[in-house]
């Protein structure tokens, strides 16, 4: 299993690359890498090609995995999939950039469940709602997905379209840890954080 982060939103509500901004003297991508990396994972951060050119400057090139341009699929789908081009033999466990709020523990829930599980994905709810981005996708599942991209099959390009032609595995959040889950998307809701 490989540990992904993902940096490579546009982050145009927040103005600024949300991978790159500070909470108690680290980025959150460094935040979301360090959690991932205390699963004892080989962890990437999935960029975009912006990104490509200036994360180098704080983090080990090869540990970038670009967005593939080939892809004609935005959002995190086009990240993941990426991953899993790199890595097709590997399951994935992705956690955004943004949700800086993180608890290792519910990440370690999250791999308990993934592990031994026959299922193609592991994901929480949030009040019935999936949370498609700190979740673990398979091998067979990211190749299915794939294959339907270029069957032309893939017709809506979302996490949550995708969840909705596998097999998945719903962990309902346990009172307490929506908190983890929030993510920040402008900087009206850095206040207090």
């Amino acid at each position: 299993m490989v540990g992904v982060v993902l940096c490579g939103g546009q982050s145009s509500r927040m103005g600024t690359d949300k991978g790159l901004i500070k909470l108690e003297a680290k980025s959150w991508a460094q935040t979301a890498l360090d959690k991932l990396m205390a699963l004892q994972l080989p962890v990437v951060l999935s960029v975009n090609a912006l990104q490509y050119e200036t994360y180098p400057a704080v983090f080990p090139v090869e540990q970038l995995v670009k967005d593939n341009d080939r892809l004609d699929i935005h959002g995190p789908l086009v990240g993941v999939l990426s991953v899993h081009e790199r890595y097709p033999g590997e399951d994935l466990l992705v956690l955004a950039c943004d949700m800086p709020l993180m608890d290792s523990a519910v990440l370690e829930q999250l791999m308990t469940a993934g592990k031994f599980g026959d299922k193609d994905a592991y994901v929480f709810t949030n009040q019935g709602e999936p949370e498609p981005l700190c979740a673990i996708y398979k091998t067979k599942a990211l190749a299915a997905t794939l294959q339907s991209y270029h069957n032309n099959e893939l017709t809506r390009h979302s996490m949550k379209f995708m969840l909705e032609h596998l097999a998945v595995h719903f962990i309902p959040l346990q009172p307490g840890q929506e908190q983890y889950f929030r993510n920040f998307n402008a900087h009206a809701e850095l206040n207090g954080l």
